[in-house]
Parts: structure tokens; sequence; C-alpha cells
């Protein structure tokens, strides 16, 4: 369960930082733009970390 919070988590992270970066660069801001994408790929890969956890501990509890 916990696993599900974390990737929950990041993934709105990531969304957030998704948004802020779409709106930097419509305000012609592309060097916070890139920061902020830069920032949702970490949040991604930190859900996706928590998404594989969970997968193994399923298949261990089959």
């Amino acid at each position: 369960m916990e696993n599900h919070k974390k990737a929950a988590k990041h993934h709105e992270e990531a969304a957030k930082h998704h948004h802020d970066a779409a709106k930097h660069h419509a305000e012609g801001n592309h060097e916070k733009a890139s920061h902020s994408a830069v920032k949702a790929d970490g949040h991604h890969c930190i859900a996706s970390e928590a998404r594989k956890e969970d997968a193994k501990h399923h298949t261990m509890h089959k």
C-alpha cells in the first residue's frame, strides 16, 4: 500500500511541475520551464521505482 501512496504522491508532483513548465513556456521563460521539466522527470522516476517495487511485492505474494 505504501508504494501506491508513494507513486501517487510523485505522479502528482510531476504533474504540478509539468503544469509549471507549460506556464513558464507560455510566459517566454524557457529556462524556468526547463528546470520545472527536470523536476517533473525526477518525480516521474521516483514514481516509477515505487511502481516497480509494488510489482515485485505482488509477484511475491500471489
